[in-house]
């Protein structure tokens, strides 16, 4: 009898092992049709919109426009700004600061930090819903080694990935997916760790008018500044103390 029941729990826990393995069309869905929305602005040569030039051409445009509708300019750009995120559209530094240069620094902050954490949570959940289950049962131990590492001290790696970009945007919100960090630590380290570079590029957008003016162009890597990357870097390192101290703790 009780040989039976181990039988029957095996085979049971090898089922479950399978079918969390299986490749399901349906659970891909969410992944192809964000994929398909990235083509299509390809397609649709709206990547060209995130673009120095296109500012410059389309200045007075898009000032107009916005005096004009200011509360639809405003939810279309948050909404705008979230699906470019979602579907991994490059050039986001110019979307920011095209907030800052429609919005200034501290609005067109606000609605940056919004719609980039909205989108960067669709694309992190479709990735979970997809292949989390799938990439567990493919990589075993390995990658259960791994997450458990990653979730003991979640909070601070991604913040730390969030306050120092040495990664692209779209890859740091599509791997926490396959290491099992929970939503609220992903969205709070999203929303907190992009602050800092959120509102340098905003602050390029609010002096983008002044710029062009003097024909020159927003210095890109502005962030990468001794004044600016080294209290990041302080940040950053604040951030990793619970991890230093958890492993300091663990030695004793």
């Amino acid at each position: 009898m009780t040989e039976n029941t181990t039988t029957e729990s095996s085979d049971s826990k090898l089922t479950e092992d399978t079918q969390a393995a299986a490749f399901s069309p349906w659970r891909v869905l969410p992944l192809v049709i964000l994929f398909g929305g990235l083509i299509a602005a390809f397609s649709l040569d709206l990547n060209y919109f995130l673009s120095f030039e296109s500012l410059q051409e389309n200045r007075s445009a898009i000032m107009e426009w916005k005096r004009e509708n200011y509360t639809i300019s405003t939810f279309a750009y948050a909404m705008a700004y979230g699906l470019a995120t979602a579907i991994s559209l490059p050039g986001a530094i110019w979307l920011t600061i095209a907030g800052g240069f429609m919005f200034g620094t501290f609005k067109g902050g606000l609605l940056v930090l919004f719609g980039a954490t909205v989108g960067a949570v669709i694309i992190f959940l479709a990735a979970r819903y997809a292949f989390a289950d799938f990439f567990h049962a493919k990589c075993g131990k390995m990658i259960q080694k791994m997450e458990a590492g990653f979730q003991e001290n979640a909070f601070s790696y991604l913040l730390v990935l969030r306050l120092v970009p040495l990664f692209p945007f779209w890859l740091v919100n599509i791997v926490p997916a396959f290491l099992g960090v929970s939503v609220r630590t992903y969205v709070i380290t999203t929303f907190l760790g992009i602050i800092p570079g959120t509102f340098v590029y905003a602050s390029l957008g609010n002096g983008l008018g002044h710029i062009i003016d003097q024909g020159g162009m927003p210095d890109l890597t502005a962030i990468w500044n001794p004044e600016i990357i080294i209290p990041l870097l302080g940040l950053a390192l604040l951030a990793l103390i619970p991890v230093v101290y958890r492993k300091l703790k663990k030695s004793d």
